[in-house]
This record gives C-alpha cells, sequence and structure tokens, in this order.
C-alpha cells in the first residue's frame, strides 16, 4: 500500500485556487447572509480547506442597502465604539448607521468582521470583502460568478 494516499494535502498561499464570487444581497437577513460569506472568506466550502490559510474566495457583496433585520432589530440592537478617552464610549443602531453616507457598506462590513477570527489572518480575509450599496461594482475585470447564497448551508 502507497503511505503517501494517507498524507494529508494543506493549501499553502501558493496553491490555493482564489475565485471572485458576486453575492446579491436583496431581501437577504443580515446575519445569516454575514455567516454564509465569512465562510466563504475564509474558504470553508472547500474540500482543501486549511485553517491557517487564506484560501477562501474574494467576495463581491451588491445591493447591501436592501439588506434586512427580522423583529425590532433596526432599532432596538446597540453597537458600541469607544474613542479611548474617559467617557468616549458612543451607542448606535443599525438605523443609525445606516443614515450615515455609505452606512449599508460599514453595516455588512461590521457583521462579517465579527464572524472572522480575530487575529491577523481574520484581518487579511477582511481585506478580500467587497461591499457595493448599488448593483454596480468596479470588479468586471476579474470576471465574477454570480452565485446564489441561498444554497450553501
Amino acid at each position: 500500500m502507497d503511505t503517501l494516499s494517507y498524507k494529508t494535502v494543506s493549501v499553502n498561499r501558493v496553491t490555493a485556487t482564489k475565485e471572485w464570487v458576486v453575492v446579491d444581497a436583496t431581501d437577504q437577513v443580515l446575519g445569516r447572509l454575514g455567516t454564509k460569506v465569512a465562510k466563504l472568506l475564509r474558504g470553508k466550502y472547500k474540500p482543501n480547506f486549511t485553517p491557517h490559510v487564506d484560501c477562501g474566495d474574494n467576495v463581491i457583496i451588491i445591493n447591501a442597502d436592501k439588506v434586512r433585520l427580522t423583529g425590532n432589530k433596526w432599532n432596538d440592537r446597540v453597537y458600541l465604539r469607544y474613542s479611548g478617552y474617559p467617557g468616549g464610549q458612543y451607542e448606535y443602531s443599525p438605523a443609525e448607521l445606516m443614515a450615515r453616507p455609505r452606512g449599508a457598506e460599514r453595516l455588512v462590513k461590521k457583521v462579517v468582521k465579527g464572524m472572522l477570527p480575530k487575529n491577523k489572518l481574520g484581518a487579511r480575509q477582511l481585506d478580500n470583502l467587497f461591499v457595493y450599496e448599488g448593483a454596480e461594482h468596479p470588479h468586471q475585470a476579474q470576471n465574477p460568478k454570480a452565485i446564489d447564497i441561498n444554497t450553501l448551508k
């Protein structure tokens, strides 16, 4: 029996096959969209997933301004931010964030960032996420393929 058939093949930066995918966020629930996008960024849907390597895809999210939140989370959910100074803690809701310029992009990125690892690899994987409020994106040269996020588990 060949002993090489039992070796686990780990992907490295050179052998990783990264693709460009487009996800339409129209009428998608924000948290469920975020979990699936985080799995795409990490590469967990690939058969050669390696946890310590950036082997995930580059994800483009379009129509981020049409994302949904269930219940009354638009106003009841509270996000916190801290300036670093005493008394400098600010709280805001998703509705307040969406009212700002590029608010939908920031909201989706914030949600996906919370679902990635909290280390240098997670920061590198978040750089592979591109979020746009409208239906247009400037990444046509990469020939991204459109996927239906609802077919993923």
